[in-house]
């Protein structure tokens, strides 16, 4: 038996002691293990996150390799892949040309768009005003990328046949850009010379090519001519439509500028009574298409001009386009799975537009609805086409059906 100890002495809680002991350790290390991820994961986030990142539709990203998106210079960006940078490009915030006083007469531009925007921040809007230029360090580096060049093709008509839906459609492919205002060069503006037509291009890369369209074009005697000078090699692409439709669709828009215009039964007959049309009002004279042709085949080959269906551009707005993209020498990049029908605007729309995740649909300007026109008059009307039509299929080699 031990002999007792000391009076008033107590024996050491050894066992509550180590456990503290062991309970502290535990947090401690706890503690730093969870210090250690955390720091771990804010340094793999700086690394791959060094520069803005551009957010692109779906929400796909495009970064420099082992770099975060749009780091470092130019010089850089030159090393990216191909694709890449024409990807990037595209997506630079664009301005919109206001449309000089005084033009009045041309395709008004009525697409609801959406301009680009860096990723987290505020798109703009817009088919009229101007858009703010990219803060610095962002895709402002991509402004020394690219050169300006004169239009390879242009959209030349015709007003109210569809060219401002064709041309928002190829907007969408990586290898096209396009002015989105009407340049009116050579019907209005061709004194102000190639260098001034040149600037109000969008800058290109290597193997991308370069678009306008003012459909007053193909109605203007002199635009063939001036085309020509500028390059021969010009792709043309019309964009027709039912020459009474379209008369109508012409009337409908100038009636919603100015509701005091005589009636569409006025303005087609010179004479009512003797049924005589009157083929000096533009809505009549633009639909004589074979008589606007036979200038423009003065100075370029069929088979660089495409003739696209107005009618088809809706029914089958990939089908055409498929059309387009082999005649300018695209891949074939947008098909049905960029579309979806509008029942309500009875127009096709963009699933997504370019730069943007959300649905591109014409603007409130089109799909107007028409006034009543006697159907007697339509009737005249679709009389005095019909020759106009066949000798129009005849030149271009398509039957558009119009008198069917």
């Amino acid at each position: 038996m031990a002999p007792p100890g000391p009076a008033g002495a107590h024996p050491a809680p050894a066992e509550p002691l180590s456990r503290s002991i062991f309970r502290k350790f535990l947090l401690m290390l706890c503690s730093l293990l969870t210090s250690l991820y955390v720091f771990y994961c804010l340094a793999e986030r700086c690394r791959t996150l060094s520069g803005p990142v551009v957010g692109l539709s779906g929400g796909e990203e495009v970064r420099a390799p082992g770099r975060g998106a749009l780091a470092g210079g130019p010089r850089e960006l030159a090393a990216w892949p191909a694709a890449q940078r024409k990807r990037l490009w595209q997506l630079r915030p664009w301005r919109r040309r206001r449309r000089p006083p005084g033009r009045d007469g041309g395709e008004e531009a009525a697409w609801e768009e959406e301009t680009p925007s860096l990723a987290g921040g505020p798109g703009g809007s817009g088919a009229g005003s101007s858009v703010a230029e990219p803060p610095p360090g962002t895709l402002a580096l991509l402004l020394d990328e690219g050169s300006k060049q004169l239009p390879q093709a242009i959209i030349i008509g015709v007003k109210k046949g569809g060219t401002r839906a064709l041309l928002e459609f190829l907007r969408v492919h990586p290898d096209v850009r396009a002015v989105g205002a009407e340049p009116h060069f050579f019907d209005r503006s061709y004194d102000k010379g190639l260098a001034w037509y040149r600037d109000l291009m969008p800058r290109t890369l290597d193997g991308q090519i370069t678009m306008e369209k003012t459909p007053s074009y193909f109605v203007t005697r002199e635009a063939p001519a001036r085309i020509s000078a500028m390059s021969k090699d010009t792709k043309l692409i019309v964009v027709v439509r039912d020459p009474v439709t379209r008369a109508i669709s012409d009337y409908t828009q100038t009636l919603s500028k100015r509701p005091d215009i005589p009636t569409f039964e006025s303005l087609t007959f010179k004479n009512r009574s003797t049924g005589l049309i009157d083929t000096s009002w533009s809505a009549i004279q633009i639909g004589i298409y074979a008589k606007h042709l036979e200038h423009w085949l003065r100075h370029f080959p069929r088979g660089q001009m495409l003739f696209v269906s107005g009618e088809r551009l809706i029914s089958d707005p990939a089908g055409e386009l498929g059309r387009v993209q082999d005649f300018l020498g695209l891949k074939r990049i947008i098909t049905d799975k960029h579309f979806y029908f509008n029942k309500t605007k009875g127009f096709p729309c963009l699933k997504k537009a370019e730069g943007s995740s959300k649905p591109h649909c014409l603007g409130k300007t089109k799909g107007r609805p028409h006034p009543d026109i006697d159907p007697e008059v339509v009737r005249r009307l679709r009389e005095f086409y019909r020759p106009f039509n066949r000798k129009f299929y005849q030149m271009t080699g398509h039957d558009f059906g119009w008198d069917g």
